[in-house]
């Protein structure tokens, strides 16, 4: 049985991305969940199906290359409607920009930016002709409190600007837009085989924590509210305040260099 609203989510394997398909799944939409791992897709699809009667469709997609990325596209191309985008996919890894090897900078600002710009660009005419439609780019705490990576943080800067720049663009339209900009989330994140030798939840306290179910929860409930750029947790939201602020800044500098962190993020 299909229902009568429709989501594209990228990054959908795992943590905010598997998190964004059981929460709209629940709600009755219909899903396009798009991943490298065929398997976990699978699974997931499955799981769905089968406890909310929903339709979930699986596109297997490395969004580092440009095929990977046209290949989206081109689905994106063949939907009816398309009601929801969720832009999610990501990684991250440790190291200083000028000691790692730029390939693994390249595919970060592909995956990040390239391919959330392009994906947004392939969706926004038919949700402009319609008249709805919603679009979440999932940016970072780091894009206000930068966290020790180069090139992590300046992607994640970016999302914000692009689509604050972007709603401003679409008023009028009917379509939403939203950076969505978690802090410290529980998911597999910081479990990869990259970052977890490197990261210790432990050095940082309890209260910094979300659970990736809050996160997107708020996140879709902000976005029906029309918040453009949405930092979930009143402390995150605090940090972001007090990083702007100029003396502030430079405690958070002295603070960096203690933190052996790549990323205060999730996806």
């Amino acid at each position: 049985m299909e229902s009568d609203v429709l989501a594209l989510i990228t990054g959908a394997s795992s943590g905010l991305g598997a998190v964004f398909a059981q929460q709209l799944a629940a709600q009755g939409y219909d899903l396009v969940l798009v991943a490298r791992r065929e398997e976990r897709l699978a699974a997931l699809a499955a799981e769905l199906e089968e406890r909310h009667a929903v339709s979930v469709q699986v596109l297997v997609a490395d969004l580092s290359t440009s095929d990977g990325v046209e290949r989206v596209e081109e689905r994106i191309a063949g939907l009816q409607t398309l009601d929801l985008l969720v832009n999610n996919a990501g990684f991250g890894f440790p190291g200083k920009f000028a000691e790692t090897g730029i390939a693994r900078h390249l595919d970060m600002i592909h995956i990040h930016v390239t391919a959330s710009v392009r994906l947004c660009r392939a969706a926004l005419p038919g949700m402009i002709a319609r008249r709805r439609g919603r679009i979440v780019n999932v940016s970072s705490l780091s894009a206000f409190v930068p966290a020790g990576h180069v090139t992590y943080t300046a992607t994640k800067t970016y999302l914000v600007a692009f689509s604050e720049t972007l709603q401003s663009e679409l008023r009028g339209t009917g379509v939403r837009v939203q950076a969505l900009c978690p802090g410290f989330t529980y998911t597999e994140f910081h479990d990869t085989p990259e970052l977890g030798p490197h990261f210790d939840r432990a050095q940082f306290p309890r209260l910094m924590w979300m659970s990736a179910e809050k996160v997107v929860a708020l996140s879709i409930k902000a976005l029906e509210r029309g918040r453009v750029v949405y930092i979930p947790g009143f402390l995150n939201w605090l940090l972001a305040a007090l990083a702007r602020n100029r003396v502030t800044a430079l405690l958070f500098e002295v603070v960096q260099r203690d933190i052996s962190s790549p990323t205060p993020d999730q996806n």
